[in-house]
């Protein structure tokens, strides 16, 4: 088998994650994606004017994704505020569906070992989003906590995800752009030399640090304003983007190879469609596009007179009634 080798860049949808303190303006933010949905977990967007899905329990949230899927309409992007509070009802699942009263209950920490295979398969159901082209951009909140290096003394404090650390090395591991966003202050001397902290500018960094973790695979510089435009060039418009290969050619070829055969016997489309429902190959919501190729080449190119034979008979029949 020949290798399909692709060069260059692969256009494809976001999947971003953004988290920053409480009051930094995350969710102002997703009410400026075009053509954007927000399922709101935290009940926090009811002041801002937003498309959204209310989000009461995990299953909810997995559900709705699932509608998104079958029919995404006109959504190109979904976002999950916040990712924290959705893990709060992860837990909440865990513990009705296996009768528990904490995450604690299990023996040897086996809570949160399905607590991290739940959120697996989540993440499995958000690449179904991309894969049809559809952008992911997950909020969480930031937390602060005493960090030591082992060879060094002395500590100081580390900007993590508000998650458990059995799901948000998944989230940093999922993602292609993990922004942490905060206030960005100075200290100032007073004319009686007093040292006091100002400025309440918001900023985004994209670069990994021993005081936050970011990451970034699109080249942005390492610190920037918080402001959607300077990241709104990363959403693409919902059109799900294939690599180009012999086989989608091929079936192409022999969808219009079909066609041509099917117009030369004098019978339509919709009447060999028929003849393939009524032997039970395909329900009659399928079509030929929907056909597999090599039925295609198999069974209907094979078969193309019994099946205008059987066309025909038919109307024969229907005729003769008459």
């Amino acid at each position: 088998m020949p290798l399909n080798i692709i060069k260059g860049t692969v256009p494809a949808a976001l999947k971003m994650c953004i988290y920053a303190p409480e009051s930094f303006g995350k969710t102002t933010m997703l009410s400026k994606i075009k053509n954007g949905v927000v399922l709101d977990v935290e009940k926090g967007s009811f002041h801002i004017d937003l498309s959204r899905v209310i989000i009461n329990s995990w299953q909810e949230c997995v559900e709705t994704i699932a509608t998104i899927i079958k029919d995404p309409g006109e959504i190109e992007t979904v976002s999950i505020d916040t990712m924290d509070r959705l893990e709060a009802y992860a837990i909440d699942y865990l513990l009705l569906k296996h009768h528990k009263a904490s995450i604690e209950d299990w023996s040897y920490g086996k809570g949160y070992v399905l607590l991290q295979e739940l959120f697996q398969d989540f993440y499995k159901l958000l690449d179904k989003l991309i894969a049809l082209g559809i952008n992911v951009v997950i909020v969480a909140h930031a937390k602060p906590r005493k960090f030591e290096l082992p060879d060094q003394e002395g500590a100081f404090d580390r900007w993590e995800l508000k998650l458990n650390k059995q799901t948000a090395p998944l989230l940093k591991e999922w993602v292609d752009l993990l922004l942490f966003g905060n206030f960005e202050t100075y200290v100032v001397t007073s004319e009686t030399n007093k040292k006091k902290p100002q400025g309440n500018r918001r900023v985004l960094f994209t670069t990994h640090s021993p005081v936050f973790d970011a990451k970034n695979r699109f080249g942005l510089p390492e610190k920037m304003d918080f402001d959607f435009k300077l990241i709104s060039h990363l959403f693409m418009a919902k059109s799900p983007v294939k690599p180009a290969n012999s086989s989608e050619k091929k079936e192409s070829e022999l969808l219009k190879k079909v066609k041509k055969l099917i117009e030369d016997n004098g019978v339509t489309l919709a009447e060999v469609e028929a003849v393939v429902t009524s032997k039970g190959h395909y329900p009659e919501d399928k079509h030929l596009e929907d056909y597999s190729e090599d039925f295609i080449a198999r069974w209907i190119i094979p078969n193309i007179k019994k099946i205008v034979e059987q066309i025909k008979s038919k109307k024969e029949v229907k005729n003769d009634g008459k």
